[in-house]
């Protein structure tokens, strides 16, 4: 992951989940984070779940190993880069283990009058309500590991079957009521088949589609600019 020139990230190894401490990169500059913008990419440390084909599992696992990057800095430069950009990434790791992460995307939508993107696994249906009361999010993008059956393989045992079908159907009644504020995706991992993809398909709220994106095996720690 690259750092524009003249940004530098101090190190301050927090335990909290707190959005701030938890913030380990920042793209300045994505063409594929969010199809049709041109947008910053946030990367938020720490991850519930223990999916076996992680792209991003540094991030995700051992956040801890690498520093918190600054507060002042961060929003520095994005108040920078703002006019030119179309829209703001947060993704992971997991973004809504972060307890008070609709108020934190809440001030970044303030300070940066940018419209604001939240990926997520869709396990914390909790904090992506508070996000949309708050008109803090434009867009949620829920990662749909696979059928329900599949859950805790998919996720190192984190998620059993019961659990993944009764968390992600709370997130399905709150796309129900913003059904153009969400979209639903799942990465083609080799654990899947095509039959498992169908019968994702069916599991989404009326009238959404399942995305698919292509499986890319970890070639490094978080690199975003190679994940087109």
């Amino acid at each position: 992951m690259a750092f524009p020139e003249g940004f530098s990230p101090y190190r301050v190894m927090c335990n909290d989940l707190s959005p701030w401490s938890r913030l380990r990169g920042l793209e300045p500059m994505s063409l594929c984070d969010w199809p049709g913008r041109v947008c910053a990419v946030l990367f938020l440390g720490g991850c519930d779940l223990r999916c076996p084909t992680c792209h991003n599992f540094h991030l995700a696992w051992h956040s801890q190993d690498d520093p918190c990057l600054s507060r002042t800095g961060t929003l520095d430069m994005l108040a920078r880069k703002a006019s030119w950009l179309d829209g703001l990434v947060v993704t992971g790791g997991e973004a809504t283990l972060s307890e008070d992460l609709p108020e934190w995307l809440a001030e970044l939508h303030v300070r940066l009058s940018l419209p604001i993107k939240l990926d997520t696994n869709g396990m914390h249906p909790d904090v992506v309500e508070r996000s949309l009361a708050l008109q803090a999010v434009d867009l949620v993008a829920v990662d749909i590991k696979g059928p329900w059956r599949k859950y805790p393989l998919l996720t190192g045992n984190r998620i059993s079957a019961h659990q993944a079908k009764a968390t992600l159907r709370q997130t399905f009644k709150l796309a129900e009521l913003s059904p153009d504020r969400f979209l639903f995706r799942t990465t083609l991992v080799p654990l899947l088949t095509p039959e498992d993809i169908q019968a994702m398909s069916m599991l989404l709220p009326s009238g959404f589609t399942l995305h698919t994106q292509p499986f890319r095996p970890f070639q490094g720690r978080y690199n975003k600019e190679n994940a087109c």
